[in-house]
């Protein structure tokens, strides 16, 4: 079983001195690809030489909407530069309506300029999205959808609008948080996703899956999210893993 944990944050500072043991206990349940989004600027680096250590680690560099007030003034440039230089995706970007006191237009304006950037350099892009989904919708349509793939992390919208991220051009991916027992919504949800959309991740060192010590994920514990979501769509573990593992390949690359 090939496993591709498509959402991760290996180099957050709360992983440091344990990534090493981490990456054991991944391979050993078959994570052979992983993700992990850059936040800010100030994390690209250490982004960058963590991928340089594990093969296995692909890059992608992005400003959360949670750090949009920390950013130089020739942040584009500096991103654009890091995405040329290392053939990266795009992420994590995206709307959060939920955290009081992000300024919204200046979360759009920066999600935006993001977005044009992977259409310029034809690159997925991963969408980081609460309780903004509306807007989110409106200003993909605004910009032609996309083109070049992306997957809405651990999607928690309604089913229509699931149906219609996927028009524009989005795979849907499920953390740990459908292990979750009244998680009703995102079961539901994920039977219904088409099977060539579907993705799985850990969002790791965050969204700890059911019934596991913790504190911290990690990308091992993108199983549960495997089993769970064999079980919502009445499939095997292996099929789940082969699937995802498929469209994870075609969207973010063999790095």
């Amino acid at each position: 079983m090939k496993l591709f944990d498509t959402h991760a944050h290996l180099q957050d500072p709360r992983l440091a001195g344990v990534v090493d043991a981490m990456m054991d206990r991944a391979r050993a349940i078959g994570v052979s690809r992983i993700l992990s989004c850059g936040t800010r600027e100030d994390d690209w680096a250490p982004l960058t030489a963590l991928a340089a250590r594990y093969p296995e680690i692909l890059p992608a560099y992005g400003v959360h909407p949670w750090f949009i007030e920390t950013l130089s003034p020739d942040w584009v440039n500096a991103l654009g530069q890091r995405l040329t230089e290392n053939r990266a995706a795009v992420g994590e970007i995206g709307l959060d309506f939920v955290v009081e006191g992000l300024d919204r237009g200046k979360q759009e304006a920066v999600f935006l300029a993001q977005l044009r950037l992977a259409r310029a350099l034809k690159r997925p892009v991963s969408i980081h999205c609460r309780k903004a989904w509306g807007r989110l919708m409106d200003l993909l349509k605004q910009e032609g959808g996309l083109p070049h793939g992306g997957a809405i992390h651990s999607f928690s919208g309604s089913m229509e609008v699931a149906q219609e991220l996927v028009r524009l051009g989005a795979f849907l991916s499920f953390s740990g948080s459908i292990t979750r027992p009244n998680n009703h919504k995102a079961k539901k949800n994920a039977a219904a996703v088409p099977p060539d959309r579907l993705l799985i991740e850990t969002d790791s060192p965050d969204i700890l899956p059911e019934n596991l010590p913790g504190p911290l994920n990690e990308p091992a514990h993108v199983i549960q999210v495997v089993t769970t979501l064999a079980t919502v769509r009445k499939t095997t573990p292996e099929s789940v893993a082969e699937m995802t593992w498929n469209n994870a390949l075609g969207l973010f690359g063999d790095g």
